[in-house]
C-alpha cells in the first residue's frame, strides 16, 4: 500500500478525523483487530501535541500525518513544525528505545514515528 499522507489546520475538530483516517487504514493495511484501538488512541495523542503546540507558535502551520502500510509494519509519523517555547520540551521524559515509538526532532519541530505489525493488505 502506498502512503496516504494528510495535512490539517491546527484545530482539536481535526483530530478526530486523523484518528478515523489512520484507523481505516491501518485496518487496510492488514493491521490485527485487537491494535486498532491502540492505532486509533496513539494517533489522536500525537496530533493533540501538534495541535497544541502549532496553536500556541505557528497557527498558520499545517499539522502533518503520514500512514505508510507496507511490508510487515503500519507506520504513522506525526509531524509538527513549531518553532520554540516550552511546548517544544515534549516528551517530558526519554521515550524507551523501542522499535515501534521514536520521537526526533526535524528542524524547529519534532515527529513522532509509531508503527504496528501488519499482514497483507486486504482487498
Amino acid at each position: 500500500m502506498a502512503t496516504v499522507e494528510m495535512t490539517f489546520t491546527p484545530l482539536p475538530a481535526h483530530v478526530r478525523t486523523a484518528r478515523l483516517v489512520a484507523t481505516a487504514v491501518a485496518r487496510r493495511s492488514g493491521v490485527p483487530e485487537a491494535l486498532l484501538d491502540e492505532v486509533r488512541l496513539a494517533v489522536g495523542e500525537a496530533c493533540s501535541r501538534a495541535v497544541e503546540v502549532h496553536q500556541e507558535h505557528c497557527p498558520a502551520e499545517p499539522v502533518r500525518v503520514a500512514l505508510t502500510g507496507a511490508g510487515e509494519r503500519f507506520e504513522v509519523v506525526v509531524t509538527n513544525t513549531a518553532a520554540g517555547g516550552d511546548g517544544m520540551a515534549w516528551p517530558p521524559q526519554p521515550v524507551p528505545e523501542e522499535d515501534d515509538v521514536q520521537v526526533s526532532r526535524n528542524g524547529d519541530g519534532l515527529s513522532i514515528r509509531m508503527s504496528w505489525p501488519s499482514g497483507a493488505p486486504a482487498d
